[in-house]
């Protein structure tokens, strides 16, 4: 099969529903465009639908279950993403056993060095033939137009947890640049989280602002050994975000 093997279904940003084959419509900002279906919602439901607010791109974007928000988070929190995107267009081709088939992955990423990413977010154990057929062909499609493909599960308990408690402090609301600036001096040889939060002043004041410059790059700390604690140690990070996380430089690169 090549690329003109698969049908692309998709809704742009101003609303407008387009199709073609993968061949001609692989360029599309998808990252840019609505959601290609609609996300259901009804009594007795038992996933969790809602919106999360990207600090990558400054706005909303949608998830079907806490397990695909947590992935949000990660793809938000990744320096390398510029923009998101849900159900970012639907998929049909031709299976040779099972005959038609339409799939509508999850999110598109757009990185900044330009290459993409595309996931499905599926725990292990509720993958049927069927949709493993979807996920295989999904995979083909995205090697066939040079974008990565992964089907991901649960996140490790202990990175999850950590993500979304700096999740919570990813808003620029938090930020007080002279306390960044006396934090960065703080922790540029290594100190430990509470003890640098309170060389630079009362803590309940400093603390959001060390938690904004972890969640943007800019200090670093160890999210996957152990949760977050006073005693964890900080040190210098990469400085990826160099506004501060506000989703302003990524929204503006995404538009190019």
């Amino acid at each position: 099969m090549d690329a003109a093997d698969f049908w692309v279904r998709l809704v742009g940003p101003d609303g407008v529903r387009r199709e073609g084959p993968l061949s001609v419509m692989w360029p599309v900002r998808f990252e840019s465009g609505m959601p290609a279906r609609s996300f259901p919602s009804y009594r007795g439901q038992r996933n969790f639908t809602g919106w999360y607010w990207s600090a990558t791109g400054g706005g909303h974007v949608p998830y079907e279950s806490w397990l695909e928000r947590d992935h949000l988070m990660r793809l938000d929190f990744d320096p390398e993403v510029l923009g998101v995107g849900a159900q970012p267009f639907g998929l049909s081709w031709r299976d040779g056993e099972l005959g038609p088939l339409t799939h509508t992955p999850d999110f598109f990423a757009r990185r900044a060095d330009g290459t993409s990413l595309v996931v499905d977010v599926r725990p292990d154990d509720r993958i049927g033939e069927r949709d493993a057929v979807k996920f295989a062909g999904t995979r083909d499609a995205c090697a066939l137009v040079g974008w990565e493909y992964e089907r991901v599960g649960e996140l490790d308990p202990v990175f999850a947890a950590n993500l979304r408690w700096l999740a919570g402090f990813r808003h620029t609301r938090v930020m007080w640049k002279d306390t960044a600036v006396a934090l960065r001096k703080v922790f540029a040889g290594g100190a430990g989280l509470l003890a640098g939060a309170r060389a630079c002043g009362d803590p309940v004041q400093v603390l959001p602002v060390v938690y904004h410059l972890l969640w943007c790059r800019q200090l670093a700390v160890d999210l996957e050994s152990s949760p977050l604690s006073a005693s964890a140690w900080v040190t210098p990070g990469r400085v990826a975000r160099e506004g501060g996380g506000d989703g302003d430089a990524s929204a503006a690169a995404v538009g190019r």
